[in-house]
């Protein structure tokens, strides 16, 4: 069911966000048409992670490599965004990217979407880490030991991104 066309009206953008209200509704977007890609990089039944620290959670958050498409560049393309942030992150470069849909994370209260891209034929060329400020730990982790992976790093005091729902041995 469809609500009624009502006028968007932008309560407070930044760098990044905009605060937007339609209606009834109060949500948040991405600003300046920026988009995101988030990397399934999977192989020899291994997954890499990242773990870092994100501010609105007040805790290092466990999840799959990710990055801003157009936060540097306008027009830049989701793949050639998406290998940089794979390296830029974990050190991992793919010889094989492949884009696996547009999805929403939270479409109830964000707009924003990103594009799944798939990694293979990776080959661990630096220690990763991210760019300056970001600290970013790297985890390979066996799919086999996924779901102890999550139940140690959650005991320590992370908490799960839930696109990690989706790997295998996650969901029994």
């Amino acid at each position: 069911m469809m609500e009624p066309d009502e006028t968007e009206t932008v309560m407070w953008q930044g760098r990044f966000i905009t605060a937007k209200t339609r209606g009834k509704w109060e949500y948040v977007s991405r600003a300046r048409g920026i988009k995101a890609a988030v990397i399934l990089a999977m192989e020899d039944d291994h997954v890499l992670l990242v773990e870092q620290y994100r501010v609105p959670l007040r805790a290092n958050c466990i999840e799959l490599p990710a990055g801003l498409i157009g936060d540097h560049e306008a027009g830049e393309d989701t793949l050639v965004s998406a290998a940089r942030e794979l390296e830029e992150e974990t050190g991992y470069r793919a010889d094989h990217l492949e884009i696996m849909g547009e999805y929403f994370s939270s479409p109830g209260m964000v707009s924003e979407s990103f594009s799944l891209v798939r990694a293979r034929g990776l080959i661990k060329v630096s220690d990763g880490g991210g760019v300056d400020g970001e600290n970013i730990i790297v985890h390979r982790v066996a799919l086999a030991d996924l779901r102890h992976f999550v139940q140690e790093k959650r005991a320590e005091g992370c908490v799960i991104d839930v696109k990690l729902l989706m790997l295998p041995g996650m969901i029994a």
